[in-house]
């Protein structure tokens, strides 16, 4: 079987339908690209199994197997609770919460009984098909980010992971199945381990803050730290108030910046002062530029954007020579910029996608998120907590704008005793 054949095949014994390379179906969710050309999907009934290795053919009817055996005994408890769509749409019209048969880990991947699902905005652009982007997958189970409890290992993770307290991140960008589900699986190095030291924080309350940083504190990471630590440095924090901004203003304050929040009201004024940042101001405010430079006298040395289109003439004006800004969003794709501006001052332009971040930095960013909320000098502000099968409202709470991080509460019992 060569991994780079287009090819459907079928085992009848099992009622499985294999699919190998690139390959453009129809299915109820219409016309799905489905996988890239090193992967093989296996369709048993209404499962689903990767093998990464598209090229072993023993592999392949070994999944079938087991995917026809856990099929045969769904109601022998295999089945865990998930909610997924199989096209894109609003929240209401399009997902789906039920049973589908657990995942299993296969080389260097673990499992993690999930206890908390973190929503992200990304999350409500994959579902809707944001900028026309097709459905990567027949069936998509949302949400990349989450925490909860190691119960099962693959091939190549030791054993003694088992029973480890992990938040995770990375579980639905390249993959089709998310943590909007009981069970998830991702690669060993995406759970990351979660000790119970942190002050003044419960251990489900930690939880819950962890699976909240996944896709916004890597991202709120790079943006303040892709050019070295900021001490004694001044930082700009565009949209502090928001999920990414809010973990951007944290962690320059903890390592020694001198950090300007730029919000939209009084309110968040006041919030963004209580977590760190020494100066606000409104964004609205027409003499923006000149409370910058007051407050940053020679510039700001790092600039974390939430939308580089609206404020790139705002940055051009206040950033210091050899100065950073990092955009992870811009509400335009082709943006004009002041290019002689920047370029005198010999500015760096960074834009970031955090999905495709180097594995290293991403592992970097997790070991410093991870100490940042256990010594307590990190904390997101949650705004609401549905169960699973709300999760039409938490998106739609999300999508109109909930004033915190949205969370799908997963486990009855405590994080802390979950049992394996």
């Amino acid at each position: 079987m060569e991994a780079r054949s287009l090819q459907l095949l079928f085992h009848p014994s099992a009622s499985a339908t294999l699919i190998v390379g690139r390959l453009s179906v129809t299915s109820r969710a219409g016309p799905n690209s489905l996988f890239d050309e090193s992967r093989l999907l296996i369709i048993v009934g209404d499962q689903t199994r990767i093998i990464a290795d598209a090229r072993v053919e023993n592999r392949a009817a070994r999944s079938i197997r087991q995917l026809t055996a856990k099929r045969n005994t769904t109601s022998r408890g295999t089945t865990m609770r998930a909610a997924w769509y199989e096209k894109h749409g609003s929240a209401r019209d399009v997902l789906v919460v039920g049973e589908m048969i657990d995942p299993e880990p296969t080389d260097g991947e673990v499992r993690i009984r999930l206890a908390v699902s973190g929503i992200n905005p990304g999350d409500m652009k994959k579902r809707s098909g944001w900028q026309g982007a097709p459905m990567r997958y027949a069936r998509v189970i949302p949400h990349s980010d989450g925490a909860g409890v190691i119960d099962a290992v693959g091939a190549g993770v030791s054993p003694d992971r088992i029973g480890q307290h992990v938040w995770c991140y990375g579980a639905q960008p390249y993959r089709p199945f998310g943590t909007a589900a009981e069970l998830v699986v991702v690669r060993a190095e995406f759970a990351v381990p979660l000790p119970f030291s942190a002050r003044n924080a419960s251990e489900v309350e930690l939880a819950e803050q962890a699976a909240c940083l996944g896709i916004a504190g890597i991202t709120a990471h790079r943006a303040i730290f892709a050019d070295g630590s900021v001490a004694g440095l001044s930082v700009l924090v565009h949209g502090a108030a928001g999920g990414v901004g809010s973990i951007a203003v944290q962690l320059a304050r903890r390592d020694g910046a001198q950090v300007i929040a730029i919000v939209r009201d009084q309110a968040q004024v006041n919030a963004v002062g209580e977590i760190g940042a020494h100066h606000a101001f409104l964004a609205d405010d027409p003499d923006l530029v000149a409370h910058i430079r007051q407050a940053a006298p020679d510039g700001v040395h790092r600039i974390a954007e939430v939308d580089l289109a609206s404020h790139i003439e705002v940055d051009a004006a206040v950033i210091a020579v050899g100065g950073v800004i990092s955009a992870y969003y811009s509400s335009q794709d082709r943006p004009a910029i002041p290019y002689w501006q920047l370029g005198f001052a010999n500015v760096t332009l960074r834009l970031l996608g955090s999905d495709d971040f180097n594995p290293s930095v991403k592992a970097q960013a997790t070991r410093e998120l991870t100490d940042a909320l256990i010594d307590g000098s990190l904390r997101v502000n949650i705004a609401a907590r549905f169960p699973l099968a709300e999760i039409a409202h938490a998106h739609e709470l999300l999508e109109q704008g909930a004033g915190g991080r949205v969370l799908i509460q997963l486990a009855e019992r405590n994080f802390a005793t979950c049992e394996l």
